[in-house]
């Protein structure tokens, strides 16, 4: 028999105060403490020796919590938000500077989308006019009007250029034509004289041999003057037909300088009708900017006149009013008042030291205990603790904060115990957010020694892993 038996039985015997001694070889008693004086002293039961088992009692209590399981965590306090911006409290701004005339609700109030807050009256000179709307639409009606305008004696001028342009290629035409008749003239004259000066040589040639025949006597002076005659004749009629050619080639390059004339005034006419219409529908397109500005400005004013009506921009209950005075004048984009969305998701905004950022990850589980409810918390066991609920990190910023530390952001887990509904933004929590399962007594000594906690990522579901992946 080993040991631990034997120490198991004589503690079993001393307890129940048998006196007698017991060998563990042969299961047998050996002696009664009765009969020896000094053995019953031995055996006697005292209070030193009730304190060194209640002592060996606890230090095994001890040794035995030194080996419980307990969870590494990080604890940084936070505040309730959400982590859509359209569901965190708002401020209500007037688009338009103005006077408040009227309030259609008061702080506390719940209200609708859409819900009229208050009500503007205009201040500024540009828009006190009650017909400004009817008076801009008379300007761009007049407007549209001279533009009608402007493109039709444009296109008047642009029908002008189409008969200018057809007379001209008529004008052109007969010119040209006048051209040929004259090329055909000078040609006609040109032969004509050659045929004349061809007769003058052989009328010339004819007296000469005459006068030679009457020098001889054998013509009489009558031929002779005859043939002179004649000679005169084809003279005046050489005259007549140089004359006649010299002015054909006059006609031909008057024709000529006609066509040029005529060539120059229609593109003159035409680039007069041409500049007119050019600025015509310049004048035009200037109409058609100065009415999509009219327009513009129309649209304008139109909008603005929306913005007479400050209306909530979704469902919610109005926390605070900043300009409240009835005829107070409040400037452009100034606050009027706050609005708190009225259905949000819960988040938690968390401020972790720089030297434990590196132990948390987006997935980690976290812990949290919310102002106003009652809870019983043990740091290292956070499944045995109560009135704590869990969270799971869902951003962390990559730069630090103002305050020296890094923002995470912790939203509900969808598959654990819900949050109160009764939370509200800008609320306390404070979170611990879960690491490493270690013993009791390592912790102790990571402490002692002032160890970080051991790093640790978050192990993530399949369809977390997949999420993160797209």
């Amino acid at each position: 028999m080993n040991m631990k038996k034997y120490l198991s039985t004589l503690f079993n015997q001393l307890s129940n105060k048998r006196s007698m001694l017991y060998n563990p070889e042969d299961d047998k008693l050996l002696v009664h403490k009765e009969d020896y004086l000094s053995l019953k002293k031995a055996f006697q039961n005292s209070g030193e020796t009730k304190i060194v088992k209640w002592l060996m009692r606890v230090m095994g209590v001890i040794l035995l919590f030194m080996l419980f399981p307990w969870t590494q965590n990080i604890q940084a306090p936070g505040m309730i938000t959400t982590r859509l911006p359209e569901q965190r409290p708002q401020q209500l701004n007037s688009i338009i500077g103005g006077r408040i005339e009227k309030w259609y609700v008061k702080e506390g109030d719940m209200v609708k989308k859409g819900d009229t807050i208050l009500k503007i009256t205009e201040v500024k000179d540009s828009y006190l006019d009650p017909q400004l709307l009817e008076r801009t639409k008379e300007q761009i009606q007049a407007k549209e009007q001279t533009v009608d305008y402007y493109q039709s004696k444009s296109e008047a001028i642009q029908n002008q250029l189409s008969a200018l342009n057809q007379v001209r290629q008529y004008k052109m035409q007969q010119l040209r034509n006048k051209i040929k008749q004259a090329v055909l003239y000078v040609q006609s004259d040109s032969m004509a004289l050659e045929a004349v000066r061809t007769e003058l040589k052989i009328a010339t040639d004819q007296y000469k041999r005459q006068e030679e025949l009457f020098k001889q006597g054998l013509k009489s002076l009558t031929e002779l003057e005859q043939r002179k005659q004649q000679l005169q004749n084809a003279t005046a009629k050489a005259l007549i037909s140089e004359n006649k050619f010299i002015n054909s080639k006059n006609d031909l390059l008057n024709a000529r300088i006609e066509l040029n004339q005529t060539d120059r005034e229609f593109n003159e006419k035409i680039a007069k009708a041409q500049g007119e219409r050019f600025s015509t529908l310049s004048d035009a397109t200037t109409g058609q900017g100065e009415i999509a500005k009219l327009r513009n400005q129309f649209s304008n004013y139109n909008i603005r006149n929306g913005f007479y009506f400050v209306l909530a921009p979704q469902d919610g209950q109005i926390t605070k009013t900043i300009s409240a005075g009835i005829g107070e004048v409040v400037k452009e984009g100034a606050e009027i008042a706050k609005i708190v969305p009225q259905n949000f998701k819960y988040a938690v905004e968390m401020y972790v030291e720089p030297v434990d950022i590196a132990l948390v990850s987006t997935g980690q589980k976290v812990r949290f205990q919310f102002d106003g409810w009652p809870a019983i918390v043990f740091s290292g066991w956070p499944n045995v603790s109560y009135g704590t609920y869990p969270g799971k990190v869902v951003a962390i910023d990559n730069a630090i904060s103002d305050n020296g530390k890094f923002r995470i952001l912790v939203a509900e887990d969808a598959e654990e115990q819900p949050w109160p509904r009764a939370l509200r933004i800008g609320g306390g929590a404070k979170g611990m957010a879960l690491l490493k399962d270690v013993t009791v007594i390592y912790e102790i000594w990571r402490r002692m020694n002032g160890f970080p906690p051991d790093f640790y990522k978050a192990m993530l579901k399949p369809e977390d892993k997949k999420s993160k992946k797209k």
